[in-house]
């Protein structure tokens, strides 16, 4: 997807290298920071997603992100 280079685009963040921490004291760190460019309706521009994804994305809504991912966490 071709990007201008000042240009200003929505994303959702799905892996962080920050630690998250769930209700059951569960901690989940990724090695890399990762986003997925949406549109104004909240789906992906783009159609590959690589990797593992959080599962709190669902209660987002972004179930259109979920669907795309090969394995979510």
């Amino acid at each position: 997807m071709p990007l201008e280079k000042s240009e200003v685009v929505r994303a959702v963040i799905v892996r962080t290298c920050k630690e998250l921490k769930r209700d059951s004291d569960m901690i989940i760190r990724y090695d890399d920071n990762v986003v997925v460019v949406i549109d104004q309706q909240g789906n992906p521009k783009g159609t590959p997603i690589f990797g593992a994804i959080p599962r709190e994305l669902r209660q987002f809504h972004f179930t259109k992100i979920v669907s795309l991912a090969p394995e979510v966490l």
